[in-house]
């Protein structure tokens, strides 16, 4: 059993961003709502976790049959080889959900799911005693859709946004997987100029850093499945190897993060020191009226604030009315905003090239992209 079916989770809205990223790895993919689904070696484990930039995690599908009673739940889990993906003395929590199912109580799920793989488990172990779960973490879960349970495990840990740099945030950050996104949907080349004239916490400009540079954005963190039998240690040691050997530590890159609150600049800063990229990115304290712009044929990527509270919206309102005053001279220049504000368009000054619908976070939010005149 060296091939694996791996799930790729996305954010709504970023599945195609996911399946681009998945197929530049080498496999053939399946895109479906809010996942990336592809089978592939053992080996796509450690490469998928360490290298997909707007994935939320990878899971790996064990199981998927049909069950509309708790008995057919008990049995068919019961029939999946777990003692092939879960060592003995593994920890298996088992969470789930359950949509337009008729197994709709998802507590009871998860209990007959646990109970069954422990079963299965004890039998082919020999262990008469309950299972000790003092080992690895195999998290667990038991998904039902319109009848059709997907059993799977999380081979990520802790979701795959997290790459451990984030030292210091503001009030509403952006999740990196969204921003790498967000990078990743312009054609922005690492020889041309970015800014985030909005930067908060510096996320933009980091994700920037590690795509200008080749970085794989895992590459300082740890996953769940490095501690298991399954994936063998060299997998992961061959996968790292390789990520070194693709970063591009030589490329130049011009990006700049400028923010109003400079205590967002220092916390920027020490973001991008602790992502070891402290010498790569220029940051500025300063209003988005003042933004001035040396060089031709750049991008503005920018996560702006998004006037929902009640007294913002005016604010915000000539923030963006503002940038369109500055990118007016500047038509050489591609400009990508995301924001849930509804009349960006008519404060910028200019409807967008493009419009996408993303969520950033719970938020739904248009994507406008200006595409400079080349």
């Amino acid at each position: 059993m060296q091939k694996v079916t791996l799930i790729a989770t996305a954010a709504m809205g970023l599945e195609s961003v996911v399946a681009h990223e998945v197929k530049q790895l080498g496999y053939e993919v399946t895109v479906e709502n809010g996942k990336v689904i592809f089978e592939a070696p053992l080996s796509a484990i450690p490469r998928c976790n360490l290298w997909l930039r707007s994935a939320d995690r990878i899971k790996l599908i064990v199981g998927q049959f049909k069950a509309t009673t708790f008995d057919e739940l008990f049995e068919a889990t019961k029939a999946l080889p777990w003692e092939y993906y879960i060592a003995e003395d593994g920890q298996f929590p088992v969470s789930g959900k359950s949509v337009k199912s008729t197994l709709f109580s998802v507590s009871d799920c998860q209990a007959i799911v646990k109970k069954a793989i422990a079963e299965r488990l004890k039998l082919k172990y020999g262990l008469a005693a309950k299972m000790p779960e003092t080992g690895a973490l195999y998290k667990t879960e038991v998904a039902l859709l319109k009848d059709i349970a997907t059993l799977t495990i999380d081979t990520s840990g802790t979701g795959l946004h997290k790459r451990g740099y984030r030292v210091g945030q503001g009030e509403a950050p952006l999740k990196e997987t969204l921003a790498a996104a967000l990078i990743m949907l312009t054609n922005w080349k690492p020889e041309y100029p970015i800014i985030d004239p909005f930067c908060g916490s510096g996320t933009i400009a980091i994700e920037a850093a590690l795509i200008g540079q080749n970085i794989a954005p895992g590459f300082n963190r740890e996953f769940a499945s490095e501690d298991w039998t399954l994936v063998r240690r060299k997998l992961w040691d061959d996968a790292f190897e390789e990520a070194e050997d693709k970063a591009n530590y030589d490329q130049e890159l011009m990006i700049t993060g400028s923010d109003i609150d400079h205590k967002m600049i220092q916390i920027a800063n020490d973001n991008a020191i602790e992502a070891g990229l402290g010498d790569l990115i220029t940051w500025k304290q300063m209003q988005v009226s003042d933004l001035t712009l040396r060089q031709e044929n750049g991008y503005i990527v920018s996560n702006p604030p998004y006037g929902q509270r009640i007294g913002d919206q005016d604010h915000v309102g000539e923030m963006y009315r503002d940038l369109g005053n500055v990118m007016k001279n500047h038509p050489s220049w591609s400009v990508y905003i995301i924001t849930a504000f509804e009349a960006f368009e008519k404060y910028y000054g200019v409807q967008a090239t493009k419009k996408r619908k993303l969520f950033n976070g719970f938020i739904q939010t248009n994507y406008y992209q200006y595409f400079g005149e080349k």
